[in-house]
């Protein structure tokens, strides 16, 4: 079975949610779907068949959740930090010059899930992330974008 890699900070987040879903969004679904069918007929209880509805999508996402949670390895760049010393790892916050335009960017990799390209966080498996893995300070490296090739020199590594 293939791992999921997760930050510590998102698989908190997943279980947050996941929380959430349990002991906030099914009981208020069960209630509304109770409610609804106080109302007696159900073939045409507008209410009914949207409280179905959003039961469906709570159990599905509590299910995908669990699924996602049971089968991640947690990361926490900061252990990594003693062997990796300076070198692009999975959650490792990297400062980057984009050559060609000069521009400076940090991005943090991060796991599927926790990828969110406004906070800075971009997914392991995306073309620049799976280019900067194992590239130490003072490395450039090739990043295949549709515009074609783009180099970035790493400048700084953080382990947050």
């Amino acid at each position: 079975m293939i791992k999921i890699p997760l930050t510590v900070v998102g698989a908190e987040k997943l279980k947050v949610e996941l929380q959430r879903l349990k002991s906030v969004d099914r009981p208020s679904v069960i209630a509304a779907i109770a409610e609804a069918r106080s109302h007696g007929d159900l073939s045409e209880n507008a209410e009914y068949d949207a409280a179905k509805e959003r039961q469906g999508f709570v159990e599905g996402r509590i299910a995908e959740l669990e699924g996602k949670l049971s089968n991640s390895q947690v990361i926490d760049p900061r252990e990594l930090a003693t062997t990796a010393e300076g070198r692009v790892v999975f959650g490792a916050t990297v400062e980057l010059e984009d050559l060609e335009a000069g521009n400076k960017v940090a991005y943090q990799i991060v796991g599927d899930d926790e990828a969110n390209l406004k906070d800075g966080k971009i997914s392991v498996s995306s073309p620049i992330a799976r280019a900067l893995i194992g590239k130490y300070v003072g490395d450039v490296a090739e990043v295949v974008a549709p515009g074609g090739i783009r180099e970035y020199e790493v400048l700084d590594v953080k382990y947050i």
